[in-house]
């Protein structure tokens, strides 16, 4: 009896990434926050990879600059962003 739910619990252990994997993502353009203003070292960083990252993801990659507060107006915004994974902060 032990050996069956073990491998029941395994079972449903290893279906559960193939549910996740299933889900298109990304569905809309990714949002690179920058909390540092542009033509500075996190946003030359940010131009540089977006191309590559956009090419292989298969979605736009937009860099926004949010300076401020030393970096917490951008940090805010990110906290405050909807939980989909496609608003990302560079830091």
């Amino acid at each position: 009896m032990r050996f069956f739910r073990a491998l029941l619990f395994w079972l449903v252990l290893a279906a559960l990434p193939a549910a996740a994997w299933s889900q298109a993502w990304p569905a809309k353009p990714i949002r690179f926050i920058v909390p540092w203003p542009p033509a500075g070292g996190a946003d030359v960083l940010a131009r540089l990879i977006s191309p590559k990252l956009s090419e292989w993801l298969g979605q736009n990659i937009l860099v926004d600059n949010r300076p401020g507060a030393a970096g917490n107006i951008a940090t805010e915004l990110v906290a405050q962003s909807n939980p989909d994974g496609h608003t990302v902060l560079l830091g």
